[in-house]
């Protein structure tokens, strides 16, 4: 495993700029998720560091040394796609040793037969080595997509949404499956997705991507109780932080836009009265939709409330962030 570094990235596209100057620490032994929305830069970020493309300015370096001349596969990075990438023709035990029959790796197939049962062990598919590729359900399919890249034993894991065609038990299992690889692997990943829930769950750092730019960059908790600005606010949190006008409960802070409360932040039996407007419960929490004024808000309460959409309740903030009239945090 490796420390990956980069410096001053940046990379356009014709007119388009895909990132710009960014600079991060990817630490030996972190699960690095990038956050961020279609078009922030993420997938660039990871072909830039895969050597798939090149940067316009700015270095990458692998455990201390610059890989801007050394080929894709020189850089000893393993990638796993969106979509599975198996040959159809083969037999899963085929598919994962696929990469080890490679010339640039040539190992003898009594080590490649004991690396395909090691990583089919770590997966939980021994006892689908024999199945053809076709045979296997969207997340088997997965699981063999990843053991192709696990089986290297990389520098660095560079994974590009890899759970983001699968149905949401299945994304929920993998998760729980990858996190498992990751802390028994002591593997160096980065991990690219928009979706909050993975990286929340993952993730030892968390860097939010904005149009090309690293707006911030830190633990997942830092992330959520001190995001920098509004836009990185929006990226984490189940719900999504409510962001109101400032003045929706009276006099804010000077200079304040914006007020920002997440479900914590909503003090529920005081203060201004809210009709709720609807109700979901979702077994482990019930989330109430309040309007009040010309505002609405989502927040959560018991699981087994008695309130039912109609009634009304008192709201108050508690603690709220506060941002000005540019999204930043005050």
């Amino acid at each position: 495993m490796a420390e990956v570094t980069l410096s001053n990235l940046s990379k356009s596209y014709g007119a388009t700029r895909a990132l710009k100057d960014v600079t991060m620490t990817i630490p030996d032994g972190a699960f690095v998720v990038l956050l961020g929305p279609t078009g922030a830069g993420k997938t660039t970020t990871l072909r830039l560091i895969a050597g798939l493309d090149r940067p316009d300015a700015g270095d990458v370096r692998i455990s201390g040394q610059s890989v801007l001349r050394d080929t894709p596969a020189q850089r000893d990075v393993a990638m796993v796609f969106q979509q599975y990438s198996l040959y159809p023709h083969l037999s899963v035990r085929d598919n994962l040793a696929f990469p080890l029959r490679s010339p640039m790796i040539a190992m003898p197939e009594d080590q490649i037969a004991r690396r395909v049962q090691e990583v089919a062990e770590v997966l939980r598919i021994p006892h689908k080595l024999d199945n053809k590729a076709t045979a296997l359900s969207g997340g088997e399919m997965q699981r063999v997509s990843i053991g192709r890249a696990l089986v290297r034993n990389p520098r660095i894991y560079l994974m590009d949404e890899p759970l983001s065609s699968l149905d949401a038990k299945l994304r929920a299992d993998l998760r729980v499956e990858l996190k498992r690889i990751h802390q028994d692997l002591g593997a160096t990943f980065l991990y690219v997705t928009h979706d909050q829930i993975e990286a929340m769950t993952m993730a030892t750092h968390v860097g939010v991507l904005d149009h090309g730019r690293l707006v911030q960059f830190g633990t997942p908790r830092e992330i959520y109780e001190t995001p920098v600005s509004a836009y990185v606010a929006s990226r984490l949190g189940q719900p999504h932080i409510n962001l109101l006008p400032a003045d929706a409960f009276g006099a804010p802070p000077p200079n304040a836009a914006q007020i920002g409360l997440r479900p914590e932040h909503i003090h529920i039996g005081e203060g201004v009265e809210a009709a709720i407007s609807r109700i979901e419960h979702l077994g482990d929490q019930t989330r109430l939709h309040l309007t009040f004024g010309p505002h609405a808000l989502v927040t959560l309460t018991d699981p087994h409330t008695p309130l039912q959409p109609g009634q009304t309740v008192r709201i108050r903030p508690h603690n709220p962030l506060w941002f000005d009239a540019a999204g930043n945090r005050i």
